[in-house]
């Protein structure tokens, strides 16, 4: 008897220490199952890749201890994955054509809408993989796709090259290629700095005015002397929102809230705007908003707007950027898109806003878009290779990457997401990945190389001459 009250006394201390580990993490495991629920589903119906590959290559490493507990499920008749974790906390994501995937939260049904129909447009490059032509070059492409840490795996899943304007080299892990749209993350900040671009060109915003958000048009509301600009550069005030961890105020604004922007205006500023500058997605999510009140504020027609105004011109045909629940993009880092969409992209920076003589950027936003924001490695939607000292707050990761040109500027992302564009050399780099476990990509010492192999070439062309 006296062991029976031992295994009763021990499995009552193991249920109650359950009990409480569930309910004090309560928050991030329904942002594990909505996390998963969201990769899942986009991996099997925008990337179409292989969901069980992304879900182990990307959401397992995430899950820490837990992962055994987490169960999907992927509906292909209707569109959707549903999620859940220790079979309490449950996630469901809709796939809508033309949109991406949504997230259903609470008991509510996702808002009916039609789809915008997908975008069969053949990649203007043509359907085969373009191979380089120097050794040199593809020894760097084979560095990116190197792994020399099998404890800190790269994953690298497509690398674009693009000089002069002209795509010189590209490479693609199996299973992707030249039209797979592949998660870009924070990338997508820069394509929302793009989209502002567009609605200053068109005299819809003004960068240097107070943002016209209607919650901060009282000029007793702390956040009413808010710029555009200011939300671009990440010193609005609004507090740096995407820290280590599974639970933050970027996390719980993406998979716990139906208006991404509802929740991002209403945050308390932790510093007057221009002072003080702090990593944002809630920024971003503001921005996104702006594009939503001119565009209808719908999901229909914010996509319209970034198909119209700046997919469609790139000839980014294999884009997209998804929306929440209530039709707002989620512009500060739930675009998908391929390598070659990406490197059109890059381009458009390059060459001041124009493509094919017609301009779709302000002149000089391309500049603007790299121009120092106090005194930190970062522009407005972009990082810049300005500062080479000290790290980005809270994170410990380097501002800049020395090994480059310093005019260098890219678009960076989660998990290894680069578009590297560097103006003194015409050159564009894309890399793409789930480099989920640390350790770095090797971007900067493989775009290096290409900078070297791209002189070599030049001076062995002059020898000949």
């Amino acid at each position: 008897m006296k062991v029976v009250r031992v295994l009763l006394s021990s499995l009552v201390v193991v249920v109650v220490a359950g009990c409480v580990f569930v309910w004090c993490n309560r928050e991030a495991l329904h942002v594990a199952a909505s996390s998963v629920s969201q990769s899942v589903c986009a991996a099997a119906f925008v990337s179409r890749v292989d969901p069980d590959m992304v879900f182990a290559q990307e959401q397992r490493p995430l899950m820490g201890g837990i992962a055994w507990a987490v169960r999907y499920s992927v509906d292909r008749s209707h569109g959707e994955v549903l999620t859940s974790v220790l079979d309490t906390f449950h996630a469901r994501s809709q796939y809508r054509q033309g949109l991406g995937c949504v997230l259903e939260l609470g008991d509510d049904p996702l808002p009916e809408t039609t789809s915008l129909g997908e975008q069969n447009v053949p990649d203007g490059f043509g359907s085969q993989v373009i191979a380089p032509t120097d050794p040199a070059i593809d020894a760097a492409l084979a560095r990116a796709f190197a792994e020399p840490d099998p404890k800190h795996l790269r994953q690298t899943k497509a690398i674009v090259v693009m000089h002069d304007g002209k795509l010189i080299a590209e490479r693609y892990a199996p299973g992707y290629g030249p039209e797979t749209p592949i998660w870009a993350h924070s990338v997508t900040k820069s394509v929302t700095q793009a989209l502002i671009g567009i609605l200053v060109r068109q005299g819809k915003l003004q960068a240097n005015q107070p943002a016209p958000i209607a919650d901060w048009s009282s000029s007793s509301d702390t956040h009413h002397p808010v710029t555009v600009d200011q939300l671009l550069r990440m010193d609005s005030g609004l507090p740096f929102d995407e820290t280590n961890g599974p639970v933050s105020l970027a996390t719980h604004m993406w998979f716990a809230e139906s208006d991404t922007a509802a929740y991002a205006t209403h945050m308390p500023l932790d510093h007057a705007p221009g002072t003080h500058w702090a990593y944002g997605n809630l920024s971003y999510a503001v921005l996104s908003k702006l594009i939503g009140d001119a565009s209808g504020n719908t999901a229909v027609g914010a996509e319209s707007f970034v198909r119209n105004e700046l997919f469609a011109p790139l000839g980014m045909h294999h884009s997209v950027i998804e929306t929440d629940a209530s039709g707002t993009l989620l512009g500060s880092g739930f675009m998908y898109a391929s390598a070659r969409d990406l490197a059109r992209f890059g381009q458009l920076y390059l060459d001041d806003g124009v493509v094919d003589g017609k301009r779709i950027l302000p002149e000089g936003w391309a500049d603007y878009a790299h121009s120092q924001t106090l005194d930190t490695g970062y522009g407005a939607g972009f990082w810049t290779n300005l500062v080479n000292t000290g790290s980005v707050p809270v994170w410990d990761a380097p501002w800049g990457i020395p090994q480059l040109p310093k005019d260098m500027y890219y678009a960076r992302g989660a998990f290894g997401q680069y578009v590297i564009i560097v103006p003194s050399e015409h050159l564009v780099v894309v890399r793409m990945g789930l480099s989920v476990q640390g350790g770095g990509t090797g971007i900067g010492d493989v775009t290096a190389a290409i900078i070297a192999a791209l002189h070599r070439e030049a001076s062995s062309a002059v020898a000949i001459r």
